[in-house]
């Protein structure tokens, strides 16, 4: 058992020893801001947050697209991309999408669409594997350079006040260096708790760069720590009853928490309303594949090492096609300043 246990250690640890050291956060000048002109909040949201991130106005793509619907289909963002391709400065690595809807362009996540041009290989219908990101994991600085690709995520929320509360929680991460805990949930939820399987050997390799718990319960309750907050169930009870330090990224582990409005299942909503600055959730049935979800400890490594949100959050999920950012892209909580 033991020796089982020190391969696996082995194993885990080449996999999270490519991250550097110490990481700058991204600048504003690699950052673009899509700005959806037939959606009123869109427009606000682009407003707010290339004031408070000092983004370049000439980074900042004006698009039309269909507003206040779920999904778009293939055909219609592929125009809408291509003209967004073309409007992109060559300096610029990241998109910020700011809308809530759509979320959804055909099989993809619109994130993933937005990162990748819209592409099938992504996708899976039914219990299967998709294409990898080739970001998974990478040391890449300049994602579009070296990759050909721009990593997205959405500036979403329940309200536009909700919104502008959680890019002001994305600011004020900035070089913080919090004194923090990574809550690592084993559940009882068999099909959903796979991720867990992780826990013990993120927690050997990782406690120096941050405190972790590994708790074995379906409720968190009452910590005023959290910066990272890791489970798996349907529905995650008592959530606002914590205190999330900005800059936190919470998820949970079902097949629809990234269908951002309505379902059976809890939204990734809830998390930034409780407070959280990021989450994550899938927009077409993924099945319990642990590649098509956030990795805790790359998270939790590049995260704490200095990567911005959208770098370590993006560097985590191994077959994002399905799945859906949602978040500050640029808060950086233990960026040297």
């Amino acid at each position: 058992m033991m020796m089982q246990l020190s391969k696996m250690i082995a194993v885990i640890s080449l996999m999270f020893s490519s991250a550097s050291l110490v990481h700058a956060a991204i600048t504003a000048e690699l950052v673009a801001i899509v700005d959806n002109m037939e959606d009123a909040d869109s427009r606000l949201i682009a407003d707010y947050y290339q004031k408070k991130r000092n983004i370049p106005l000439h980074n900042i793509i004006k698009i039309n697209m269909p507003a206040g619907v779920n999904s778009i289909d293939e055909k219609k963002f592929e125009s809408i991309y291509r003209q967004v391709l073309e409007r992109t400065p060559d300096t610029v690595q990241y998109y910020v999408l700011a809308w809530s809807k759509p979320y959804k362009v055909a099989c993809m996540s619109v994130t993933s669409a937005f990162t990748f041009g819209f592409d099938r290989s992504y996708c899976a219908q039914g219990c299967k594997p998709t294409r990898m990101s080739s970001y998974y994991n990478s040391d890449s600085n300049l994602p579009s350079d070296e990759l050909q690709i721009r990593p997205s995520m959405m500036l979403a929320g329940s309200s536009l006040q909700q919104v502008y509360e959680m890019i002001d929680r994305g600011v004020a991460a900035d070089g913080s260096q919090p004194d923090a805990t990574a809550y690592l949930m084993s559940t009882s939820d068999k099909a959903r708790n796979v991720r867990s399987r992780r826990y013990r050997v993120i927690k050997e390799l990782l406690s120096e760069q941050i405190d972790i718990e590994q708790v074995d319960s379906d409720i968190l309750e009452n910590k005023d720590d959290v910066m990272f907050y890791f489970t798996g169930l349907k529905k995650v009870r008592s959530i606002e009853s914590n205190r999330y330090l900005p800059g936190a990224i919470a998820d949970h582990l079902t097949s629809s928490g990234g269908n951002l409005f309505g379902g059976r299942q809890m939204s990734l909503l809830r998390w930034l309303d409780a407070g959280a600055t990021a989450s994550y959730g899938t927009v077409v049935e993924p099945c319990a594949f642990t590649q098509k979800f956030p990795n805790p400890g790359i998270v939790i490594e590049r995260y704490t090492n200095g990567e911005s949100l959208i770098e370590a959050y993006w560097k985590s999920v191994a077959w994002p096609g399905q799945g859906v950012f949602v978040g500050e892209a640029m808060a950086s909580p233990y960026a040297v300043q």
